[in-house]
């Protein structure tokens, strides 16, 4: 058995498009970018506009992992 090399890394083995797909279904768009006022979030958002986005920039995808691992948590 291979030991898992991230035991305590709680994103390890989720990708972006999951934890979008994820906060999306959980707060709906307007919430969303409520929470985080990210322009694709609120102008015509969409999963695909918003991960080329989110891939491209680093703070933005911090805080969406934030806000991912704040709402599993509750």
């Amino acid at each position: 058995m291979i030991p898992n090399p991230q035991p305590k890394n709680p994103l390890h083995g989720i990708t972006l498009e999951m934890i979008l797909t994820y906060l999306v279904q959980h707060y709906g768009w307007a919430e969303l970018s409520r929470r985080i006022p990210i322009r694709c979030f609120y102008n015509e958002p969409s999963i695909k506009s918003s991960l080329i986005f989110l891939r491209r920039t680093p703070w933005a995808r911090k805080s969406v992992e934030e806000l991912y691992l704040k709402s599993i948590s509750k």
